[in-house]
């Protein structure tokens, strides 16, 4: 139950920030304000569907959910540092290390 709970969570972010990064305009534009080329947002976007999915699909083997829980991860440390490094409010790493927690509670919750 808390596996299917903190993924769940944790892959309507992935969603939703997917979908954020490919149409919603002040995404675009933070993300540019961030540094981050117009490419890397797409790259991103796409392989954060991806690892929603696999995350949420019960037939893709644990290993493969091992790699989308590491890029996830990568993900959300890579973003804290760009979110402080730019100078943003406090807020944002916030809810960052945040969704950390959520994707430390599903990958321990998986591996029980």
């Amino acid at each position: 139950m808390i596996y299917w709970i903190s993924t769940t969570v944790l892959s309507l972010f992935l969603f939703a920030s997917a979908l954020s990064y490919l149409i919603h305009a002040p995404t675009i534009e933070g993300v540019r304000q961030l540094g981050f080329p117009d490419f890397f947002r797409v790259q991103l976007a796409i392989l954060k569907l991806l690892a929603a999915l696999v995350l949420l699909a019960p037939f893709f083997p644990l290993q493969v959910k091992e790699w989308a829980y590491a890029g996830v991860g990568l993900f959300l440390l890579t973003a804290i540092i760009a979110h402080h490094a730019h100078g943003d409010p406090i807020f944002f790493n916030v809810i960052n290390v945040f969704l950390l927690l959520i994707l430390a509670t599903s990958n321990l919750s998986l591996i029980r």
